[in-house]
């Protein structure tokens, strides 16, 4: 039995196995039969981004769901986190996401919330994929009344943005603030700003007119050049930069700096701890966050608690501890105080909100942090497996790791969605562990190319 769904989500090029229209249904279907356990009238929420093949897989999904009795509402283009928000508020069963996040147009996603807005667990997953491989429902086909029905939802944008303006404090403003705002011709290009133009900023908006293949494509997040250049050019106060789901955001400070997810947890971390509203005085990030991180929240009596990569891992740790803070470094961050999941348009917010409450620029504020030297580097590989399983590769890691000792880490790890071995490396001196992530990228190459 394959393996379809990964650390967010099925992934793959959209139109070959596994994102076909044929396997659309069948999660459709799948994820219809495990949702639909009353005698009631069941709803499945479906959102999708900008892409080409979003409509294609969206109708799939929809023809899955229905022939298993489940009704479907349809929002049209909107974040992920929108999608968790709608599902969440009007008391769906469970909710469906047509996107590949920050990858190209050509590839699409599919992931499934559950009827409280957050991402499905493994195994409510591996339920589903158990439906679709093994045929269980192949045979369950109702009939006459009790097929479903689809339902578009025309006012989305308008009560998911209602819903972000609430996240910021009702005594301030944008007023007098100049952003520049990428929504990488994506699914925030209507929301985001409204959202920010509502609350009195001017914005300078880039990525706002998707045409179904330039979703990501030189721009958003992957992309944040084209954020600090304008902000430069513009004078702006700070600049913001999506992907294409929105899911997350990467930011520019006053001078055109690129902020990133661990500085702006240590901001809003120092921030809640401050007014007593961080819960147990903790933040949670993912082994790839910087040592930085921990270094600087340590000073405020806040620890940091780290999860395998993935902003499913840390919303999982942040619900089953109670915590309330949480992110990645790649600039997804969760505040579970307002939503099951990342959302770009929401951190903005909080940071805009800090920013406003301290009267001070974004650069003061992410100084917080001194960020330790890190480099990444992606090893492509023709399969991917465990790099911890390869002799030649584990040991080199070792020894690394053993030469920088507590001032310096290593990881090493399959990527969840392409073909890649991550190589991390982290330490005080940067030419050290530049020399330290080429040679382990090397070992790879030699040992794991086919």
């Amino acid at each position: 039995m394959g393996k379809l769904f990964g650390t967010d989500g099925i992934r793959g090029v959209a139109n070959v196995h596994p994102m076909t229209t044929e396997m659309a249904v069948q999660v459709g279907r799948g994820t219809a039969f495990i949702f639909k356990n009353e005698k009631r009238r069941h709803r499945i929420v479906i959102g999708k981004d900008t892409r080409l093949s979003g409509y294609m897989l969206e109708n799939a999904l929809v023809a899955g769901i229905c022939s298993m009795g489940v009704d479907v509402l349809l929002v049209g283009p909107l974040p992920t986190p929108g999608i968790a928000f709608i599902t969440s508020s009007m008391r769906a069963d469970a909710g469906i996401v047509i996107s590949a996040s920050h990858n190209p147009f050509q590839d699409n996603g599919i992931k499934i919330f559950s009827g409280d807005g957050f991402k499905l667990p493994d195994q409510l997953e591996d339920r589903i994929e158990g439906l679709i491989f093994s045929e269980q429902i192949a045979s369950l086909r109702p009939t006459a009344q009790e097929v479903g029905k689809a339902f578009r939802i025309d006012d989305a944008v308008g009560r998911y943005v209602v819903y972000l303006k609430n996240s910021f404090p009702k005594e301030s403003t944008l007023e007098g603030m100049k952003i520049v705002l990428d929504c990488a011709h994506g699914a925030a290009y209507r929301v985001a700003p409204a959202v920010f133009e509502e609350l009195g900023a001017k914005v300078i908006a880039l990525g706002v007119d998707p045409d179904g293949e330039n979703i990501n494509h030189q721009c958003g997040s992957l992309y944040p050049q084209n954020v600090t250049r304008a902000v430069q050019e513009q004078g702006a106060h700070i600049g913001i930069s999506l992907d294409g789901d929105a899911d997350r955001a990467i930011f520019s400070d006053e001078k055109g700096n690129v902020v990133d997810g661990d500085q702006i947890m240590a901001i809003c971390a120092r921030d809640l701890h401050m007014a007593k509203r961080l819960k147990k005085a903790t933040v949670v990030a993912t082994v790839m966050s910087n040592l930085g991180l921990d270094v600087a929240l340590e000073e405020w009596g806040i620890r940091v608690v780290r999860t395998q990569v993935g902003d499913r891992y840390v919303v999982e740790e942040m619900a089953r501890n109670d915590y309330n803070l949480g992110g990645e470094q790649s600039g997804h961050l969760i505040f579970l105080d307002y939503n099951t999941t990342g959302d770009g348009v929401l951190s903005a917010l909080q940071v805009l909100a800090v920013m406003k409450r301290e009267e001070k620029m974004l650069s003061e504020l992410a100084g917080i942090l001194k960020p330790f030297p890190q480099v990444l580097l992606n090893v492509p590989v023709a399969k991917k497996k465990d790099p911890h399983q390869v002799f030649e590769v584990a040991s080199l890691v070792q020894k690394i790791q053993a030469n920088l000792g507590q001032r310096g880490r290593v990881l090493v790890r399959p990527s969840g969605t392409e073909n890649l071995i991550r190589v991390m490396v982290e330490g005080e001196k940067a030419p050290e562990i530049s020399a330290y992530a080429e040679e382990i990228a090397e070992c790879v190459r030699k040992n794991m190319a086919e």
